[in-house]
């Protein structure tokens, strides 16, 4: 875990905490999630009436000798989640990129613990996403996350894809969410048809938020290369601040129209605030 700056405890701390969510558990795969279908685990829900074909070792003999009435036993079903982190891989992500990595791998830590199906992509069809189910891919993911190229895409909200996280119980988007909101409409539209729980991490820095840069200056663009020269003044720092509120509002407003569950965070806040506060807080890991 020392590629990724994260504490030597930091699976066994992670051990203790799962991806939660009210969603509708599918498939036929075994988990540790409870389901209202009924199965062979070891959690009672009721009884009912035997029927012919009903498997007789669920039998309850001592209601039969309390009651003459043959009553089987029925257990609540353990499925499977299905975890996708759909992790932006632009260039703006450079300043975000060791966090953005510490994060995606914490949440992989929690899903495999939880005997759940994890896939992380960068959005790029031509890279293949990481497919893992267990406790015994936890090594495997740490080489995946830390092995990660560094971000090359020009823009993750127009080219980013989704068929690696079609049929998921969860999706996690993990972004700057620098692109036009012309572009994210697109983008959200498309979500809802790949997973039940959608969640948008909208990240972003200190920097971002409140430049320190005066006088003259040249600005070139991480993802175009575009040259701008302005002179920053505090009036134009007001300006910019004011559309980089109204750009974040703006995105939560979409989140809101496409059902999508919406979180604003902060770099420099740290991993460790990140998840066992603000994530905790929400309900998105308990």
């Amino acid at each position: 875990m020392t590629l990724l700056n994260l504490p030597a405890d930091w699976g066994s701390r992670l051990s203790r905490y799962s991806i939660g969510t009210k969603a509708k558990i599918r498939g036929h795969h075994k988990g540790s999630h409870r389901s209202m279908r009924f199965g062979s685990s070891l959690d009672f829900s009721d009884f009912r009436e035997y029927h012919p074909g009903d498997d007789v070792r669920h039998i309850d003999w001592n209601v039969y000798a309390r009651t003459e009435r043959v009553y089987i036993k029925r257990f609540l079903d353990e499925q499977e989640m299905r975890i996708h982190i759909l992790l932006d891989s632009s260039k703006s992500m450079n300043n975000k990129w060791l966090f953005a990595k510490q994060l995606v791998f914490s949440l992989g830590l929690m899903v495999l613990g939880s005997d759940d199906r994890l896939t992380v992509s960068a959005g790029l069809k031509e890279v293949v996403p990481f497919r893992k189910k267990g406790k015994s891919a936890k090594k495997l993911l740490e080489h995946f996350i830390s092995t990660m190229p560094e971000p090359q895409s020009l823009s993750f909200a127009k080219q980013a894809s989704f068929h690696a996280a079609k049929d998921s119980t969860v999706l996690f988007i993990v972004s700057d969410g620098l692109e036009p909101l012309e572009e994210w409409n697109l983008f959200f539209r498309q979500a809802p048809a790949y997973a039940h729980d959608i969640r948008f991490i909208h990240m972003n820095t200190e920097e971002e938020r409140l430049p320190s840069y005066k006088g003259d200056l040249r600005f070139i663009d991480e993802e175009t290369q575009q040259v701008t020269s302005v002179t920053v003044t505090e009036e134009a720092l007001r300006a910019y601040k004011k559309q980089s509120e109204l750009h974040s509002k703006g995105l939560e407003s979409l989140c809101r129209t496409y059902g999508i569950a919406y979180m604003a965070l902060r770099v420099e806040d740290g991993i460790e605030q990140v998840l066992f506060h603000q994530m905790i807080r929400k309900n998105w890991i308990g």
